[in-house]
């Protein structure tokens, strides 16, 4: 394992984050809360945002295990990046991995998606991926040690009916991540994806798999992923740290996803 180092996550994913503090990193949780405004705002999602009292309580279950702090972002918001970025160095004194982790979904037939909910998903997915490595990058060329793991999915590796614009949003973050990766490799820094399978999130339970229980979900995962269970936060968090620490490997789009991707 490389020396410790701070690493920014956005999305408050507390699942990387744990993977990252119990490695023996620094870790800035950065997320849109719900109700604080911003570009992207907090209408219209079929799942919950973190509030602001849920982002105290993950940072105070965390802090056990090593130095936590939240801030608020809005990805979509370059200021905002900018900001979240001051908010690490102030408390941290450096940014050595940047964890574009939050994303959202929709989906629904062609016809009947408007443009605006098309945007959002490519404002959120994609554009948020781009503000928040530009306002980074500065100070990861500054660490000796720098890397990037960008948030995909295997939805960005194989289309599905009803969801073009998420499959189109986590396709253009495995070119992205590879475009970075070659323009950022003369700098020492890094840069990979991170392709989740099917994990037990609101963004599934609440929004595709239509408020199905979690007993009903991970039945079905038994059923479709060769190594009979759906994936886990801590199986994200274990690649997550992976793919900032490995030190000759760059702009790949890791599957974690039992075998359900093998692309």
């Amino acid at each position: 394992m490389a020396n410790a180092r701070t690493v920014l996550v956005t999305g408050g994913a507390r699942g990387i984050a744990q993977s990252f503090l119990e490695a023996g990193h620094s870790v800035m949780l950065a997320d849109l809360q719900a109700g604080a405004g911003g570009g992207s705002g907090d209408e219209a999602w079929a799942y919950d945002l973190a509030s602001g009292s849920e982002m105290a309580e993950t940072v105070e279950a965390l802090a056990p295990l090593g130095a936590v702090r939240a801030t608020p972002v809005d990805v979509t918001d370059s200021a905002s990046c900018e900001r979240a970025v001051a908010a690490t160095l102030d408390a941290f004194g450096r940014l050595d991995v940047l964890v574009n982790n939050a994303g959202v979904v929709d989906s629904g037939a062609i016809e009947e998606f408007d443009a605006a909910r098309w945007d959002k998903i490519f404002d959120v997915n994609v554009k948020g991926v781009f503000l928040m490595t530009r306002a980074a990058l500065a100070s990861l060329k500054q660490s000796d040690d720098a890397a990037i793991v960008n948030t995909a999915s295997i939805a960005g590796k194989r289309g599905a009916p009803q969801l073009a614009a998420y499959c189109g949003s986590k396709f253009a973050v495995v070119g992205i991540t590879q475009s970075f990766a070659l323009e950022l490799a003369p700098h020492g820094i890094r840069v990979n994806a991170l392709c989740p399978g099917m994990v037990g999130t609101a963004m599934w339970f609440d929004h595709l798999m239509a408020n199905q229980s979690p007993d009903v979900f991970a039945e079905r995962m038994r059923e479709l992923i060769p190594l009979g269970r759906p994936q886990t936060a801590a199986d994200m968090g274990a690649a997550a740290v992976y793919l900032a620490a490995a030190p000759n490997v760059t702009g790949i789009a890791l599957n974690v996803a039992g075998g359900f991707e093998m692309r």
